[in-house]
């Protein structure tokens, strides 16, 4: 459906042109969202998709991107909602293709293919659309630039020109953006400051599982995770990612320990191993998959100068099970216990889980929501936790698991075997 001369000029502009309002007569509830029904993605997003928001999800090529958007319009059309699928990369057949795979049918998820700015939002305003997925940005072209497709200022313009009309019109809007190979999204930074979500799709070809991670919400809690698993029909949500992540976990070998993270606003337990050898090169390696290097280092040399563990001479490797990456400070105690464990050669109690803060002094320091944590670790049957004594619990209201508090990792060897 083409539009007129007079359509053509009402397309948005970058200006809002709106009057100052007192704020005690704007309206806006918190409730006015569309939620999906995919229960990791409403979590992620803090509730569901917030009317008139822009949210912009980044990730590795092939990682399902297309996948989860396709399923969660899927979801959102059977419900009544109008959606829009607009691609610059595959066919119409292609999305189809996809489409059949999944399980998507609904006659309110059109598609469109489509790379021109200007015949995008004409026909966005023809078609009117409650959510609106663009696949992907850096394929999105304005007539008005001489650039080409996917440089700076176009995507600059793409951006600004579909977050301005989402905003005034209330249409929801996602962004795919194709992630470089130092993991940020390509394009320009400023894209994650214009927008009002930014989630990481991670995750690798080894692992069956894909994690959607919130890096930044205006609408909800950030660094919350959504946990899928890639199936032949597409991404199935998770709904005990702790099991997960625990499945294979070995029973007795030294090396190895639980540690519960917080992600967002739930704790997940993660197994973390570490592999401590006496190097045969003259320069000792640190290796690390899914946490810190630098806070591996600083841990091996804690050890080192406080309980006499000489592990100068000794290559450290550290995994995160899974392929999760813990970025909190709560996992120091996991690291340092496993690093002992496999320097000692003893196996861990397999009941017990570890968290706390390791300071530079070998003190054990407090972490948040440690009644969470512990009740995490009860419901997945373990039987003991080790924490920073100056936060332990008495007990976890209706949950049997020991709690024992430690001041310094001197403490550590006394309640870990």
């Amino acid at each position: 459906e083409q539009l007129n001369e007079t359509d053509r000029h009402s397309l948005p502009q970058t200006a809002f042109r709106e009057k100052p309002l007192p704020i005690d007569s704007i309206e806006a509830d918190e409730r006015d969202r569309h939620v999906i029904g995919i229960t990791e993605m409403d979590r992620v997003l803090g509730g569901g998709i917030v009317r008139g928001s822009a949210i912009l999800i980044g990730g590795d090529p092939g990682i399902g991107k297309s996948t989860l958007l396709l399923q969660v319009l899927d979801k959102l059309a059977v419900k009544g909602s109008r959606v829009l699928y607009i691609s610059g990369e595959e066919s119409s057949r292609q999305i189809k293709l996809r489409g059949v795979r999944i399980g998507t049918s609904s006659k309110n998820l059109l598609v469109l293919v489509e790379v021109s700015l200007e015949n995008i939002l004409e026909q966005i305003i023809a078609i009117k659309p409650e959510i609106v997925v663009i696949d992907s940005i850096q394929t999105v072209f304005s007539e008005n630039l001489s650039s080409a497709p996917g440089s700076v200022s176009q995507v600059r313009e793409a951006s600004e020109k579909l977050i301005v009309f989402s905003k005034k019109t209330g249409t929801s809007l996602f962004l795919i953006g194709h992630v470089t190979k130092e993991g940020s999204i390509a394009g320009p930074r400023v894209l994650e400051h214009m927008v009002d979500t930014v989630l990481y799709f991670e995750g690798d070809s080894g692992h069956a599982f894909r994690i959607i991670r919130g890096v930044k919400n205006r609408y909800g809690p950030t660094n919350e995770i959504g946990v899928f698993e890639m199936g032949e029909k597409g991404l199935t949500e998770v709904s005990n990612p702790s099991a997960l992540f625990l499945l294979e976990k070995p029973h007795s070998s030294p090396g190895s320990i639980v540690v519960p993270s917080m992600e967002g606003t739930r704790p997940i337990l993660v197994e973390v191993q570490s592999l401590v050898n006496e190097t045969t090169f003259g320069i000792p390696r640190r290796t690390t998959i899914g946490v810190d290097h630098n806070r591996v280092s600083l841990l091996a040399a804690v050890l080192d100068k406080v309980c006499g563990f000489h592990l100068g001479n000794h290559d450290i490797f550290i995994n995160v099970a899974g392929g999760v990456k813990l970025r909190e400070p709560a996992v120091d105690l996991g690291i340092l216990s496993a690093m002992v464990s496999s320097f000692l050669n003893r196996t861990i109690d397999p009941g017990t889980v570890v968290c706390g803060e390791v300071g530079l002094t070998g003190e054990i320091r407090g972490i948040g929501q440690m009644e969470s944590r512990a009740k995490e670790a009860a419901r997945m049957g373990f039987t003991r936790c080790i924490m920073p004594k100056s936060g332990a619990l008495n007990n976890v209201s209706g949950k049997k698991i020991n709690i024992i508090g430690i001041n310094n990792i001197k403490e550590l060897t006394d309640h870990l075997f």
